[in-house]
């Protein structure tokens, strides 16, 4: 998928959130795919599931 494309399909997601949700329905849009394109970013990169595992023992010690 063309990001060009992606971009659309994210700002469709905005406009009706905010359509019918309100501007606090937004901001929950556009956080919960921010997160989203995060964890897409770091798995395309040969992120692994063990790698925030690892990450969340280290921080308790």
């Amino acid at each position: 998928m063309s990001t060009p494309l992606v971009g659309m399909i994210a700002g469709m997601a905005l406009a009706f959130a905010g359509w019918f949700g309100g501007f606090g329905a937004s901001l929950l849009v556009a956080a919960l795919g921010g997160l989203g394109w995060a964890v897409g970013r770091w798995i395309e990169g040969g992120g692994r599931a063990q790698d925030v595992r690892d990450m969340f023992e280290r921080s308790r010690r």
